[in-house]
């Protein structure tokens, strides 16, 4: 087993030679085999016995922490990577004039990938406004296409192509007892609001070990403003995938009704803000049951290991891979003048 999930709250591990244990109380409530095993996803309060934590760290085994409403907390990781000269460039490229271009080509990306989403599912639907939307995205890409230096004006562009998607999405959902309104976050307010935020969230970690892998710094990007804490860089080379990877996979579980609203958990009058992650664990308006979590995990797992015709490299790959080899191409795009990054646009 490559990737493995702990799901279950309050849970601990425990290695037993070449095997995981586990642990709730003094049960063992599964056993995996160690060797082989590459990722590791805490999800919620888990822990892990000293044995375990030496044996990820010589493994080099990437270790995820998140939060059971899937923000990211920790990672566990080894040293910096040894690539000085990539993450100068970076500074140097995204601190500078070849920021913007940058920021531009990542929207234009994003935003191309979402007008052929809507288009594809407005033509297999007869749906005339998912078509009209795609249209009005496809017009705002061309403007971040004429080029511009104002990274304000590009957000604007983004946030506002955005928010068109957005206001298509609830036709793309074909199954009658789920709704989409509008998007929602922190905490999400519905099922779909909850499990497109848990996606991201896996798929911006996907990006996170891509840049760390290729020895860029995640946390400056070109787009996303710096923040303390926050993966820039990640956040913005995410952009490309979440209509085609994350959308797509959320859409594929509701409207292939492979879930139910029943698989939710609900609480009424959640408050507007919460004291912290524990007191949003406890109060969130909704939250997937663990059983629905270990479907939509399967599933996510399976998505990543489908493999797609890759034109740069002229070879089929794994979405994960795929993911690995785009962060690679960025990094060439750095260290090579006058060669440009294209976000991955697929084919719909």
């Amino acid at each position: 087993m490559e990737s493995l999930y702990v799901i279950e709250p309050g849970c601990y591990l425990r290695r037993e030679g070449a095997v995981l244990n586990i642990c709730k109380g003094k049960a063992v409530v599964d056993r995996i085999p160690a060797d082989g095993l590459k990722r590791l996803m805490l999800v919620g309060y888990v822990s892990l016995t000293g044995g375990v934590l030496d044996f990820l760290i010589n493994r080099r085994v990437e270790t995820v922490f998140i939060t059971a409403t899937g923000r990211f907390r920790a990672r566990l990781g080894g040293d910096v990577h040894r690539h000085v000269q990539l993450r100068r460039a970076q500074y140097l490229t995204l601190s500078g004039v070849g920021g913007p271009p940058v920021a531009a080509g990542i929207v234009s990306g994003k935003l191309e990938n979402m007008a052929r989403f809507l288009i594809s599912r407005g033509r297999r639907y007869d749906d005339e406004a998912l078509r009209i939307a795609s249209a009005r995205i496809r017009a705002i890409r061309h403007i971040c296409d004429e080029g511009t230096s104002d990274l304000d004006r590009l957000r604007g562009l983004e946030g506002a192509g955005t928010r068109i998607y957005y206001g298509a999405f609830g036709g793309l959902i074909k199954n009658p007892d789920f709704r989409f309104t509008g998007r929602n976050k922190r905490p999400p307010l519905d099922p779909v609001n909850a499990m497109l935020s848990f996606v991201y969230t896996l798929l911006t970690n996907e990006v996170l070990s891509a840049v760390k892998a290729v020895g860029l710094d995640p946390y400056l990007g070109a787009l996303h403003e710096i923040s303390y804490g926050r993966p820039s860089l990640a956040c913005d080379l995410v952009e490309e995938y979440r209509c085609l990877l994350g959308d797509r996979m959320v859409l594929g579980l509701v409207n292939r009704k492979m879930l139910s609203p029943g698989d939710f958990i609900y609480r009424k009058n959640p408050p507007d803000t919460f004291v912290d992650e524990r007191d949003m664990k406890e109060k969130r308006p909704v939250e997937m049951k663990p059983p629905i979590m270990r479907t939509f995990i399967a599933s996510y797992e399976e998505m990543m290991a489908r493999e797609i015709y890759y034109p740069p490299d002229d070879c089929r790959t794994a979405y994960r891979q795929l993911i690995h080899r785009q962060a690679a191409r960025f990094a060439e795009h750095l260290l090579e003048e006058g060669k440009p990054y294209k976000p991955f646009i697929m084919d719909h």
